[in-house]
């Protein structure tokens, strides 16, 4: 049975639109901080991309999974002018940059076009960049072979293309738990690895020799069990949130049996693994650094598990409004916040960013 069939929300995958307090860009303040520590990577590989590739005179970077607001082009900015910096330190002739935006088609683009005049502003040499917008799935071929210089992908690619298959004994969670069984892992590592190798497949057509690549993930430090998610993690909570609306009966058990989210937080040994199998890049920098769900607004008045739910529901709404319809929304993320604000104090937390360098070989 094909996703369309079975998954039908998955097609909906999409950050929340506009600017308003529920959306994506009102909400992303962690993936923002995100990428500031994945910085010292990004400008190490931008100006060794630029080094190795002799400065050419024309560059395309992409942002893959860019979403809407400023932090793509608070990323793209940076690497605009970390290459103009490298050419006014190297002597060497400042390249025109295309700049590629890709997420799904659902995206919202128009709230992050409005934004090209900020970006205009940060960047510290004009008229030598022009922004695009790519629709589609980085799981598929964007870009004509031989074309990308440089790549960028912040928080999106622990989403997969489809929910794995072989799921359904995984009842009353919306992801892994320490409670489900062997096979549910196992589906979702499977799934991974295929969504990954087709994503640096797809990747190397398209990029030159000695081209870039920083990826930063949603990823787990669990070795030993990689069935257990600690107490606070986010899925855990959602699934928590969701039994309850289950228990007062707005939801119905069933309902909840039929939806797993199509994510994957994997090892830093998983990545490894997928990416020396693949072949086609080395592996340049791979970091482990934290994550903070209470870091994802700026909300002051804000109350204890408010921030964490919205910036859950920025992320999830479009999906589960498609599986669940819309009247569920307010009444499980004011569960979600609960559960969360249970949860503040807790340190023995399985999820980490991942970042890491590729340089196609």
């Amino acid at each position: 049975m094909n996703r369309e069939c079975r998954y039908p929300f998955v097609n909906a995958l999409s950050m929340s639109s506009g600017d308003g307090d529920n959306s994506y860009a009102t909400n992303s303040l962690l993936q923002k901080r995100v990428s500031s520590k994945a910085k010292p990577v990004l400008i190490k590989n931008t100006k060794e991309m630029m080094i190795n590739l002799n400065f050419p005179e024309c560059i395309k970077v992409a942002d893959l999974g860019c979403a809407s607001g400023l932090n793509t082009f608070l990323t793209m900015s940076e690497i605009v002018n970390i290459i103009n910096f490298s050419c006014q330190q190297w002597n060497q002739k400042p390249p025109e940059i295309n700049c590629c935006l890709n997420d799904l088609p659902d995206n919202d683009f128009n709230t992050t076009f409005k934004l090209i005049p900020f970006f205009e502003k940060r960047v510290n040499r004009k008229g030598s960049c022009f922004v695009y917008g790519v629709p589609g799935s980085f799981y598929s071929r964007l870009f004509p072979r031989n074309s990308l210089h440089f790549v960028h992908s912040s928080y999106s690619l622990h989403w997969l293309s489809k929910v794995p298959q072989g799921l359904e004994k995984n009842t009353s969670s919306v992801y892994i738990t320490t409670s489900s069984h062997p096979s549910v892992y196992e589906s979702y590592l499977n799934q991974f690895q295929r969504d990954f190798a087709t994503f640096l497949k797809m990747r190397s057509e398209e990029m030159v020799c000695n081209g870039r690549m920083v990826l930063t993930f949603i990823g787990r430090n669990t070795l030993n069990d990689p069935l257990y998610r600690d107490c606070c993690h986010f899925w855990t909570l959602l699934s928590e949130s969701m039994c309850d609306l289950v228990f007062e009966g707005i939801v119905s058990a069933s309902k909840v049996d039929s939806f797993n989210m199509p994510f994957y937080d994997p090892s830093k040994e998983e990545v490894k693994e997928v990416i020396q199998n693949e072949g086609s890049f080395e592996i340049n920098d791979l970091e482990i650094h934290g994550f903070d769900l209470g870091q994802s607004s700026n909300h002051k008045e804000c109350k204890p598990g408010q921030r964490e739910a919205r910036c859950i529901r920025a992320v999830t709404e479009s999906i589960l409004v498609a599986h669940f319809g819309d009247d569920i929304i307010d009444a499980l993320f004011n569960k979600f916040a609960y559960h969360a604000s249970q949860h503040a104090g807790c340190t023995s937390k399985t999820t980490v960013t991942l970042v890491v360098s590729l340089i196609r070989k």
